[in-house]
């Protein structure tokens, strides 16, 4: 591995020279074991520690097969996925392996006692196989993380709706916690060259997500002036709802957890936001009955910053905790547009604010190609900006993932893979010094 860092770290190796670069056997890899999958049983949710369950493990590289890439990964994130599969909640990822590798001879190299976890990366493609024609060893990537066959006609019109759609690193193997993943050439983008490794990996999951959930046709098909309620919108998947609200001419009403987020919207420009611990909303009166006294009273202070309008979308992303609330604070004929269930998957709400108001919901789970594509394009072209608060080294990734389970942190949390430090893989520093301070709002201090 050291001479693949090398050769990155030089920035002058040419496809020639990543092309004849030596393969380690192994490379380092964060992990959860199979034979571990019932270490957390017996235990509520909560005190489930991630620091436990993930290892870092030297594990041997992966056949590479046709219409796929060996990247080298400079740099990854923590999504959720990783800290749902690494307390094996829902369920354990380990189905999922067992399920892809019955496919094909091809898939069953992903069907192993070990799982690479992680669906963010940024980094240096090494290797393609057979039928890659747009990228070549050395192009600077990131990588989405939708893995499809697109052998059945489902998946033509949408990607999404491919029957073997999955989500790389999570329900696929060799994800980008590691120093070296296996994707689909199909999963590959252009990395923004004005931003380093660690901010060029944050977005990709979210970042898209958020388009296809709000911007898309897919989606919420937002356009210039709706109101677009928030949940969370200073963290990972919320800070680029928000920015993508203010960039296609919506009003963002974000809801945040403390003083600290509620000044990292207004610094996005933001003006709209509702400090809910502050308030002290609480939708549930007790674990099984929800209290639609609180949701009138959020309505008033929506209508309040907005001179009197509800929200025409509700992003909705927390799940059992907020839903109730969401379908009934968005306005007659409005839109709520769900992803994920940070709170727990099973939803509640009162019906009749939905038929009786013809609002809809929509669920949308990640981004197609197109979809990605573009969202990224806004990323390259600055018009949307990477939200890292904190990066960690690759030993310290359970660390980061616990983070991110108790909700501690801002915006996305990073992981260095081969990158020795945070700063490296800037090219276009004229773009970059036009948007630093909002590449680096937030950005927690040294020791903060």
């Amino acid at each position: 591995m050291h001479e693949v860092s090398s050769a990155i770290l030089s920035g002058n190796a040419t496809t020639e020279d990543y092309a004849g670069l030596r393969l380690p056997d192994s490379y380092r890899a964060i992990t959860v074991h199979r034979d571990e999958v019932d270490m957390f049983d017996g235990m509520d949710s909560a005190d489930k520690d991630p620091r436990k369950s993930l290892h870092l493990d030297d594990v041997p590289v992966p056949e590479l097969g046709p219409g796929e890439a060996l990247v080298a990964v400079m740099a990854s994130a923590i999504n959720y996925n990783t800290v749902w599969s690494s307390i094996f909640e829902p369920m354990h990822t380990f189905s999922f392996l067992e399920r892809y590798g019955r496919r094909s001879p091809l898939a069953r190299r992903h069907d192993l006692p070990y799982h690479v976890l992680g669906s963010d990366l940024a980094g240096v493609v090494l290797r393609t196989g057979p039928g890659v024609t747009l990228w070549r060893p050395g192009d600077e990537v990131v990588a989405h993380c939708l893995s499809v066959e697109l052998e059945s006609a489902d998946g033509h019109g949408d990607t999404m709706l491919d029957p073997e759609q999955r989500i790389w690193g999570f329900e696929t193997n060799f994800g980008g916690l590691a120093e070296l993943a296996l994707v689909k050439a199909n999963q590959l983008m252009p990395k923004a060259p004005h931003l380093t490794w660690e901010e060029a990996a944050a977005p990709g999951l979210v970042n898209s997500t958020a388009y296809r959930q709000l911007v898309s046709r897919n989606g919420a098909a937002m356009k210039q002036g709706d109101n677009v309620l928030i949940w969370g919108a200073s963290g990972g998947l919320g800070s680029f709802a928000t920015q993508l609200a203010l960039a296609g001419g919506a009003t963002p009403i974000c809801v945040v957890s403390s003083p600290a987020k509620v000044e990292l919207c207004r610094a996005m420009g933001a003006e709209a936001v509702i400090d809910r611990q502050a308030d002290d909303y609480k939708f549930w009166s007790d674990e099984r009955t929800q209290n639609p006294r609180e949701w009138k009273r959020m309505g008033r202070r929506i209508r309040e910053l907005t001179g009197g309008e509800d929200p025409d979308i509700v992003f909705e992303h927390p799940g059992r905790e907020t839903f109730g609330a969401s379908v009934f604070l968005a306005r007659k004929g409005g839109t709520v547009v769900t992803c994920a269930s940070t709170s727990g998957p099973v939803h509640e709400f009162d019906n009749r604010y939905l038929w009786m108001s013809l609002k809809r919901i929509i669920g949308t789970h990640f981004a197609n190609y197109r979809e990605a594509w573009e969202a990224n394009r806004l990323i390259v072209r600055g018009k949307i900006h990477p939200t890292v608060s904190r990066t960690y080294p690759l030993s310290e990734t359970g660390q980061a993932a616990w983070e991110v389970r108790r909700n501690l942190h801002q915006g996305k949390v990073g992981v260095l893979g081969l990158a020795p430090r945070e700063g490296l893989g800037v090219r276009d520093h004229e773009l970059r010094e036009k948007h630093s301070a909002a590449i680096g709002r937030f950005r927690v201090p040294a020791g903060g």
